[in-house]
């Protein structure tokens, strides 16, 4: 740990010559020796003039201290009655957009909602638990004598409390006790929260439905400690689905004193938590035997780890240590271990007896080598590590870890215990698998020995082959690989790259396999020409992907077609780029009625743009540098688009003279053009796009000036120019002033006006100089 004045020097160091905002949110710390420490370090550094620090906090005497050392003091306003009362039904009645509510809901609704105090945590959990009631229920609520006590802070306390007593199963408010070993404010993982669940014994598989396992018990506690908003500021992955949480201080308290409460007169020292003072070495020799878990920092272990022979949960996270003692091997009943993120490069051999362990959690770690040994955690369900590319680095004999759950990625090698047969007998594999390295597959044989179709639970599967051979045009046995690889017909995302083989094996031609596919990508697929004939009749019609959501088809050099023959009709996406020899678009395209985005980029023997008028949800739509585009259906950007927000075109065809014709489009909020260079102005449409909040102008080569009628553009926020070689040009001062909205202006790359624009006498200078934020910037990478 670095000392004050360290610090103090780092900080003067970062922060000189530039100008700030410092945040510090939610506040609790009351020393005005500290505060005042503070200060002058800030107030000692030079240059930084117009800087601003913003605190937020709750206690009364920290704003009075921060008073006294600046000018400025604002007391948030509490919600209104009204306001209260939209969350409470907000969480009340969570899918109905106006709930009907009879006369006596409506009185007693507004009466808590009164009661709330403008807190928006209390609204949330007292609608979160009126949800499962009826009217007594409400009532209840109500006429509760919480409201009958002085303090503001024990009425909120007391309102959690009251939710968290709602909670019926006694193990779910155990699992709830168990997030007191966070830290206050930290972002939780769902699926480690989970797996921490899981190695403290608090979930077991469902008695009454065999398919119900540990992690599917622990997702609906999850999702039930969310619903009453013990949870909050939730954080999405790209398909939608919740990964990370935080928890309100208030709410974390209260995890704390539950979490006291149980183990008050057994055990104190039970569970360390991540900001825990104990001082291990003091912990009595008699009851050391019943610390169950550990969050703390690891070079306090070394000497006395081996006493806590009762460790369920060691969590090392991020914690400044460059190797786990040989004596972690004697903890026999760890089921948790973690050592994310930390300068570990080497696992101790001893590691192989930590035969109980069921969660290895090693991100961000850059291991030398895996130990053998690790083939020996037989009950380990999860294992989670990167891949690091161009790391051929693998465990062996991974196919011993049966009741694994979770394997992110395998790359499949040439050695004894890394071929794809190891993948065989992982019948519980569930979530996402990415297969690296195909190319040691020998043949159709070797690669049904994955037995892929039997793992009923993967819905994510991508499949990789080699860059190397993809690069160098080697054509393999890719085509008789992917007929042993197929998967089951619950697959929601297929992902394959570096395919080098001219056609598709029939699997992927059937329709059972994509009654429920959301995501395929298929990437670098070299000779990948045309797709399985005979699979039907000439005559008959069929929807190969029913429910496919989204599809990439990125770096197929050879591929000339995408013979959909009767549309996407649950395609809300599509991706597809450098595609060398494609020249046409998806015959079914038109049908595909859900897209919401449509990329097209880099394939450069793509002739034309259907029409797609038909396209009436589509949000996005991306179509740039198809150097051979010649023709563009005059309703391709049609006015029936009304949802569209984003529109990104350009670089077609050298020899147009012209932009493609496409209809106004009013409540455009993007627009991204590529030009030609043929091209001296801008398409005169793009002044009727009167909605505009961005605009970006790139590769406009022999534009000179912009247009006049770009102040027309009067909601436009941000404005980025890029790549316009002799561009000189802005339209006139009155023209710029009418941009009110304009915050930032962009220049890359445009060397006469970027001189032009410079504020040291720059002719240009006097248009832009009222915009808060211009920057020019000369990139060194493709735009």
């Amino acid at each position: 740990m670095q000392d004050k004045d360290a610090i103090i020097k780092i900080l003067q160091e970062d922060l000189k010559g530039k100008r700030y905002l410092l945040i510090l949110d939610d506040v609790w710390n009351e020393d005005s020796e500290k505060w005042n420490d503070l200060m002058s370090c800030l107030l000692s550094i030079e240059d930084t003039q117009g800087s601003k620090i913003i605190v937020t906090t709750r206690s009364v005497r920290v704003a009075k201290i921060v008073h006294t050392l600046s000018s400025k003091w604002c007391d948030l306003e509490k919600l209104s009655d009204n306001q209260c009362w939209d969350i409470l039904k907000d969480r009340a009645f969570p899918n109905e957009s106006a709930p009907t509510l009879n006369e006596e809901q409506e009185k007693i609704g507004r009466d808590i909602a009164k009661k709330c105090g403008g807190i928006p945590l209390v609204a949330k959990v007292l609608g979160s638990m009126m949800r499962s009631k009826e009217i007594d229920g409400w009532r209840v609520i109500q006429e509760s004598t919480i409201w009958d006590l002085p303090e503001e802070e024990k009425k909120i306390s007391s309102v959690l409390k009251l939710s968290f007593d709602e909670l019926k199963s006694p193990t779910l408010k155990q699992c709830f006790a168990c997030c007191s070993m966070f830290i206050k404010d930290s972002e939780i993982e769902q699926d480690d929260l989970i797996q921490l669940w899981i190695a403290q014994g608090l979930l077991h598989p469902s008695p009454k439905n065999s398919d119900r396992e540990m992690e599917d018990v622990g997702n609906q506690y999850f999702n039930i400690l969310l619903e009453n908003s013990f949870f909050q500021d939730v954080r999405k992955d790209d398909n939608n689905v919740i990964t990370h949480c935080k928890m309100h201080d208030l709410v974390h308290d209260l995890a704390e004193d539950v979490s006291k409460s149980k183990t008050k007169g057994s055990n104190e020292f039970r569970h360390v938590p991540q900001n825990s003072t104990i001082d291990l070495q003091k912990i009595p020799k008699g009851i050391v035997h019943q610390v169950r878990s550990m969050f703390l920092k690891c070079e306090v272990l070394y000497n006395i780890l081996p006493r806590f022979k009762g460790l369920r949960v060691l969590k090392l996270q991020e914690y400044d240590i460059d190797e786990l003692t040989n004596s972690i091997g004697k903890l026999k009943h760890l089921r948790y271990l973690d050592i994310s993120a930390t300068y570990i490069k080497k696992l101790p051999q001893s590691i192989g007896k930590l035969y109980n362990l069921q969660t290895l959690r090693m991100h961000d770690l850059k291991l030398e080598e895996f130990p053998k040994e690790l083939q020996n955690l037989i009950n380990l369900r999860h294992i989670h590590f990167e891949y690091w590319h161009g790391d051929g680095r693998y465990p062996v004999g991974m196919g011993r870890l049966k009741n694994l759950r979770s394997l992110s990625f395998f790359i499949v090698g040439k050695e004894r215990g890394r071929g794809i047969k190891e993948l065989g007998g992982l019948k519980h594999l569930k979530g996402e698998l990415s297969i690296y390295d195909l190319k040691h597959v020998r043949d159709e044989e070797e690669a049904k020995e994955a037995k892929l179709v039997e793992k009923t639970n993967i819905r994510r599967l991508k499949l990789l082959w080699s860059v190397d051979e993809y690069r160098s045009g080697v054509i393999n046995n890719d085509r008789d690989v992917l007929e042993g690889l197929k998967p089951h017909s619950a697959l929601e995302s297929l992902e394959i790259h570096y395919f080098s083989g001219e056609t598709f094996p029939p699997w992927m031609m059937c329709g059972d396999l994509f009654s429920s596919l959301k995501r395929l990508t298929v990437e670098n697929a070299k000779n990948l020409i045309e797709w399985t004939e005979a699979t039907t009749r000439p005559t008959e019609r069929i929807v190969v992907f029913p429910c496919l959501e989204e599809m990439v088809l990125s770096r197929c050099p050879r591929l000339e077609c995408i013979p959909v023959t009767n549309g996407l009709p649950s395609l809300r996406e599509l991706y597809i780029s450098f595609c060398d020899e494609l020249s046409s678009l998806p015959s079914g395209l038109q049908h595909c009625t859900s897209l919401e985005h449509l990329f097209i980029a880099y394939c450069p023997n793509l002739e034309a743009i259907p029409s797609l008028d038909s396209l009436t949800q589509l949000r996005q739509l991306q179509i740039y540098n198809c150097d051979g585009l010649k023709y563009v259906h005059p309703s391709a950007f049609a006015a029936s688009l009304t949802r569209l927000k984003k529109l990104e075109i350009g670089g077609f065809w050298k020899e147009l003279d012209s932009f493609p014709a496409f209809q106004v489009i009013p409540q455009l909020e993007e627009l991204d053009l590529w030009g030609w260079p043929k091209f001296k102005s801008l398409p005169e449409q793009v002044q009727h796009f009167t909605s505009l909040t961005s605009l970006l102008i790139r590769h406009f080569d022999d534009m000179e000036a912009l247009p006049e009628w770009l102040g027309n553009l009067a909601s436009l926020e941000d404005l980025t120019i890029g790549r316009c070689k002799n561009l000189m040009y802005l339209p006139t001062l009155e023209a710029m002033k009418c941009l009110t909205k304009l915050q930032d202006i962009w220049f890359l790359d445009c060397p006469l006006l970027e001189k032009r624009c410079n504020k040291d006498g720059g002719p240009e200078w006097p248009k832009i100089s009222h915009i808060p934020h211009i920057k020019c910037c000369y990139l060194l990478f493709a735009f």
